[in-house]
């Protein structure tokens, strides 16, 4: 195998790349724009390489063996390394071309990716940015390259090759609609508990860490409506007497809410940005990560300032 990896050219580690994600030669040749007689040499010239299957028949196309699911990582952080090569030296964001893949809950879109995307047009309107849902562990998709960033919490820091940078640390407000009767009087706890509670929710339950709060003192609110969405939320809380305990950056800038401070002490949560080594060096993705962390800091003295 050591002398057949002398002749594994870049083109070859691309196609590897490409049926490890389409898992059929068929689809994988559209994408490489060559014949499927072609791409079935490309994969003949790989398990020669290798001295492996790579991949075996299965009723839904081809299925990768044990060895070729082992070159997942290091095959993307090869070509990785190689599209860094060939990028020029003088990283110019007016002019760059490329794609980032970021995936975040919508409320990180909202708060983090909005002030984003207006500061990268204005200053690399060349950039395409895909923005994906958010899952419970990023680490994977990051190690596989299917997403460039995640914006998540410490917690989800799971390997020791992920990188990350802290965003800012959140708060909680409560909203409601102007001229809710419960603006009337001072927002004790008692009055708090006793009013119609909405939460966001992606698993569709009816308690968070406001709740969590609330058993610590002996007490309950009631939660009448869960929605898996923070977009939702204002429309829902404009045209009814429902209250939600929500992060203070999705709703700060809102003249349509009523904005209070609930009547109990709930921790703040942090967010990060977390990345893969493959992107650790590359300067494009160094350049984004950095205006990331100033627009946040910006948003922070807005915040802070709104207070």
């Amino acid at each position: 195998m050591v002398s057949n990896l002398r002749h594994l050219d870049f083109n070859l580690l691309k196609a590897m790349d490409i049926l490890l994600e389409e898992c059929s030669v068929t689809r994988a040749a559209d994408r490489l724009f060559i014949t499927q007689p072609a791409m079935s040499s490309i994969l003949a010239r790989l398990r020669e390489s290798f001295d492996d299957p790579l991949f075996v028949r299965s009723q839904r196309g081809i299925v990768p063996t044990p060895r070729a699911l082992e070159l997942i990582n290091p095959i993307k952080q090869v070509l990785g390394q190689i599209d860094l090569l060939l990028q020029p030296l003088d990283f110019n964001p007016a002019t760059v071309n490329f794609t980032v893949r970021i995936a975040a809950t919508d409320y990180a879109q909202q708060v983090i990716l909005v002030p984003l995307l207006t500061a990268l047009k204005r200053q690399a309107p060349n950039i395409k940015i895909a923005l994906l849902p958010s899952i419970d562990n990023e680490t994977q998709r990051l190690e596989h390259g299917e997403v460039d960033l995640a914006l998540s919490t410490p917690e989800h820091i799971t390997s020791n090759e992920l990188h990350h940078l802290h965003l800012f640390n959140e708060s909680y407000v409560s909203v409601m609609r102007l001229g809710h009767p419960a603006l009337q009087s001072p927002l004790t706890l008692d009055s708090f508990c006793e009013l119609d509670h909405a939460i966001v929710s992606f698993q569709g339950r009816f308690s968070g860490i406001t709740d969590q709060q609330l058993q610590k003192l002996d007490r309950q609110r009631n939660v009448s409506l869960s929605v898996s969405s923070f977009l939702l939320l204002p429309e829902v809380l404009q045209n009814s007497d429902l209250v939600a305990t929500v992060p203070k950056r999705l709703v700060y800038k809102r003249k349509d809410l009523a904005i209070v401070q609930p009547p109990l002490e709930i921790p703040s949560f942090s967010k990060v940005a977390l990345w893969h080594e493959r992107t650790e060096h590359d300067p494009r993705y160094h350049w984004i990560r950095q205006l990331m962390v100033e627009n946040c800091k910006n948003e922070d003295k807005f915040s802070s300032n709104d207070e």
